[in-house]
């Protein structure tokens, strides 16, 4: 199958160290092919291999690594 790529609003960085101390534990993740995360924009870019790893367990490895994916429910009504 092919490689998908996500960005995720990554909170609790408050260093260039915390930046890389996600993509380390990000790239030890079976599935994920590349993880590039920037402290300045709070964002991780991840390429990874969807057959190998959920998009839910992305969020998990990051928290997993101390830190946190922002997130938001929204609810619509729908009349008509």
């Amino acid at each position: 199958m092919a490689e998908k790529q996500v960005v995720l609003p990554v909170t609790g960085m408050t260093c260039a160290n915390c930046a890389a101390a996600i993509e380390r534990s990000l790239g030890k993740v079976e599935g994920i092919k590349e993880a590039r995360v920037n402290l300045a924009s709070e964002k991780a870019v991840l390429v990874y291999d969807p057959a190998l790893i959920s998009d839910q367990a992305l969020v998990d490895s990051i928290r997993r690594a101390g830190y946190d994916v922002a997130t938001a429910r929204v609810e619509l009504p729908i009349t008509g």
